[in-house]
């Protein structure tokens, strides 16, 4: 058996270097691996504001959680990527 803290390194080591890993979803969560430039782009700031004011900076999954559609953050992305 792995312990929490273990488990949670595997995890991580799984994100290439210059990535987050984000979960995504309204009840089910599912983990994306984004470039970290997201993170600038004023589209993503857009969702991360609107997840922060309905939802806080608590993070039951340990590390960015995004409550919207799968969908439009698939959607989302895909913009990104072809800006």
């Amino acid at each position: 058996m792995v312990n929490a803290g273990k488990q949670s390194t595997l995890k991580s080591s799984n994100v290439p270097k210059g990535h987050v890993a984000v979960y995504v979803g309204e009840l089910q969560k599912k983990r994306f691996v984004v470039p970290i430039s997201y993170l600038n782009h004023p589209l993503f700031i857009d969702l991360l504001n609107i997840a922060e004011q309905e939802f806080g900076f608590n993070h039951p999954m340990g590390g960015l959680t995004i409550p919207c559609k799968e969908d439009a953050f698939i959607n989302l992305t895909t913009q990104l990527r072809a800006s």
